[in-house]
């Protein structure tokens, strides 16, 4: 359906490519799972066979109105009208399947990775470029972003989508984007503010990281912050911070 501009969004076609993508996830069904966004219910209606509840948030009015039209008469799904981003997370254990506005996706992830009680898994549809900068490679920067999740959240690529999936068609790359909690984090939970507003010191401050132990963590003196690896960030922060 159509939207207004500030709720620029790209929608998927149909449930048959909604279910293919549920099926690379991890999601069960006694999984509560999140539709953030959920427009007029493509996703949420695929998930409502896929997993014990679906709760499906969106705020644009005539989306809603669609919404509660499609799916208010399915009882596993529950419909709320609101802001994705003042959005309160549930206390018991839950999942994200969603495909936001492109352009919330860097606020999204930092709400969700952030949060006291993070979704045991998120799948977003995503910029492929957005994606790939969450995702620790050799043969790619990492982003202040990717760095700071990483000791929580195992990012990977899915499935790439074509631009046929959607309506309207975007005009970039996309993908299918997990970010899965770790069983184990790198880090542990109460060092994770002081961990982020690291990297975030280190990627703003070029004279802070030029002071930070690099010799000590092994790093090669020539490398920048967006070069460094998962493994390099969690050393330098341990042996700068918690030493």
């Amino acid at each position: 359906m159509a939207r207004e501009h500030e709720y620029a969004q790209h929608f998927l076609r149909s449930p048959r490519i909604v279910a293919e993508l549920i099926g690379h996830s991890n999601i069960r069904k006694n999984d509560l799972v999140y539709d953030l966004g959920a427009g007029s219910g493509v996703i949420a209606s695929v998930l409502a066979n896929r997993c014990k509840k679906v709760v499906a948030v969106e705020i644009e009015p005539g989306a809603v109105k669609k919404l509660r039209t499609n799916l208010g008469n399915i009882l596993n799904v529950e419909i709320i009208e609101r802001d994705i981003l003042t959005l309160d997370p549930p206390t018991v254990p839950y999942k994200i399947f969603s495909n936001i506005p492109f352009n919330l996706s860097a606020v999204f992830v930092r709400k969700f990775t952030e949060t006291d009680r993070p979704p045991k898994a998120m799948y977003l549809i995503a910029q492929r470029q957005f994606a790939r900068k969450l995702v620790p490679g050799d043969d790619h920067f990492t982003s202040q972003l990717g760095a700071q999740i990483g000791p929580l959240f195992a990012a990977r690529i899915r499935k790439p989508l074509k631009w046929t999936d959607f309506t309207p068609p975007p005009g970039v790359d996309t993908v299918l984007l997990e970010l899965k909690l770790r069983e184990e984090p790198l880090l542990p939970i109460d060092a994770m503010p002081k961990y982020r507003a690291f990297i975030e010191r280190c990627f703003a401050e070029q004279k802070f990281f030029g002071k930070t132990a690099r010799e000590k963590a092994g790093i090669l003196p020539e490398k920048i912050p967006s070069q460094l690896t998962l493994e390099e960030w969690v050393k330098l922060f341990s042996v700068s911070t918690l030493n």
